[in-house]
């Protein structure tokens, strides 16, 4: 095993590799930006190295600088987490040429993975279905190709991920429009105006397969995620089992999976990502060649930690079982807690975190990157902490989750907690007939009513409960921080308002 391993990363995921590190007896240490100086990540690392300013390419994104960074500590190993330089292949191509194993999938594997054209191309050589669709397509080719596939349809970028540079075409009449932008906006979120067709499937589910492989050439799966409540091609929770998969289709996709790793030469930690019909049908998406966030749920049904097995297989140890000892018990869903306001429209939000209490108890996991106190940057990705929870069936670990999202205390910005608590309780989420068009279909009357069945009336009657409530606890807590006899400040009261707004 590594002695010392810089985690390349921030937020709840460098929190998560520093405490996978810990328990493994590794020494970690992390890099940081100048705004980031007093995260929760760098007082939990035994030493932190600046890289840079507060903008992402200044900082976590300047790999010269990250190795630097690790050599300077002398690190062994680099874990690059997710987000930032965990898919770039030629970053793990210049560690191995410094003497730093990157903790993840060869350089090769990752680079051919990472190209959504190219992984197509690698599922269809392994045998795994994929949505009828077009190689790249040249813009004097485009419109016969798109013809020939049908709309709807969508134009996707090929080193495209998390919704850019892809147009949803429904009406042949929009294609070049679509098209013309779809490249522009590939060519300005990547480098690379590359861009492929692929027939639209309606109504699918988001499914994927969490797949691991080692030096020996042993490759394995660890069961499905089900990921379909999502906006904008965005995930927001995430659970394990899903509640539309069997046992056969399960070791059918899981097959599948495990093919297109052995054919791809993957080692490490991965993702299958897959799209479920309304008949049952899978078809190939992608393939994330990194940890997900949303590992964490296939760790609660699986009972084994991805992170410490990453580092092992990056250690050179093998996965050290077989598929057939895999065992996969209960039910685990996580929430993405974003600084996002989803009643208006999932704007970012920023500021400081006045007070964050997680939530405990049975079944329940907090995974997070900050504290009270901890600033919310415009710089990053605004995912805060997941709250993950088990229990023996998806209905117990429903219900924990309910408690859990009402259990947490995050005061000083908007977050997705109360887009949550609406969730988990309306009736297509309990009944599990839901698939990616979830938020679209359901959330504007959840945002104005509650979970299914509330009355209506209930949002009229918001602001006189959020008096009511305000003034309660002012007078429970109030005159307790203002024992000197000053008037109230009306900060204060400010506050104690926003605590309750989610409640109400």
């Amino acid at each position: 095993m590594f002695r010392r391993v810089l985690v390349a990363n921030r937020g709840e995921i460098a929190v998560r590799i520093i405490r996978a590190c810990r328990d493994l007896g590794v020494s970690p240490v992390t890099v940081h930006s100048e705004a980031d100086r007093d995260s929760l990540h760098v007082r939990l690392a035994d030493e932190s190295f600046e890289v840079g300013g507060a903008a992402s390419r200044d900082s976590y994104l300047d790999g010269e600088r990250v190795i630097e960074a690790a050599r300077a500590m002398d690190a062994e190993a680099l874990h690059p987490g997710y987000g930032f330089l965990a898919e770039n292949g030629d970053f793990a191509a210049r560690c191995a040429e410094r003497g730093l194993v990157f903790v993840g999938p060869p350089p090769e594997a990752m680079r051919r993975m990472g190209d959504k054209a190219a992984a197509r191309e690698a599922a269809v050589q392994a045998g795994v279905p994929v949505v009828p669709g077009s190689d790249i397509v040249a813009a004097k080719d485009a419109e016969p190709a798109a013809a020939g596939i049908g709309f709807p349809l969508l134009i996707k970028a090929a080193a495209g991920g998390g919704g850019m540079g892809m147009r949803l075409v429904r009406d042949p009449s929009e294609f070049s429009d679509s098209l013309r932008a779809a490249q522009s906006e590939a060519e300005a979120a990547f480098g690379d105006a590359r861009v492929f067709l692929e027939r639209f499937v309606e109504n699918p589910r988001h499914v994927e397969i969490q797949v691991f492989g080692d030096d020996f050439g042993s490759v394995v799966h660890l069961g499905e995620r089900d990921c379909s409540i999502q906006r904008r091609n965005q995930k927001l929770l995430e659970e394990s089992p899903s509640p539309a998969i069997s046992p056969g289709l399960r070791a059918e996709m899981g097959e599948a999976a495990v093919r297109l790793a052995h054919g791809a030469g993957y080692r490490n930690a991965g993702t299958v990502e897959f799209l479920l019909d309304p008949e049952g049908r899978f078809y190939f998406l992608e393939m994330n060649a990194r940890l997900q966030v949303e590992h964490p749920v296939t760790e609660l049904v699986s009972g084994m930690d991805l992170v410490a097995l990453q580092l092992r297989v990056a250690a050179g140890e093998p996965l050290g079982f077989a598929q057939s000892e895999v065992s996969l018990s209960g039910a685990a869903i996580e929430l993405r807690i974003t600084a996002e306001d989803p009643f208006a429209g999932f704007v970012p939000a920023t500021g400081r975190i006045r007070d964050f209490r997680p939530p405990a108890g049975p079944g329940v996991r907090c995974d997070a990157g900050i504290v009270s106190g901890s600033v919310v940057s415009p710089h990053y990705d605004p995912l805060l902490a997941k709250i993950i929870v088990s229990g023996p069936d998806r209905e117990t670990a429903r219900k924990r989750a309910i408690r859990a999202v009402r259990e947490t205390r995050l005061v000083g910005v908007a977050s997705t907690l109360p887009f949550f608590e609406r969730v988990l309780a309306s009736a297509p989420f309990r009944s599990g007939e839901f698939d990616t068009s979830f938020v679209s279909v359901h959330w504007c009357a959840l945002s104005r009513n509650g979970a299914d069945g509330d009355s209506p009336a209930r949002a009229e009657l918001a602001p006189l409960a959020l008096a009511a409530a305000a003034a309660e606890l002012w007078r429970r807590e109030g005159s307790n921080s203002n024992a000197s006899g000053a008037p109230p400040s009306r900060w204060r009261l400010a506050g104690v308002a926003e605590a309750h707004r989610d409640r109400i």
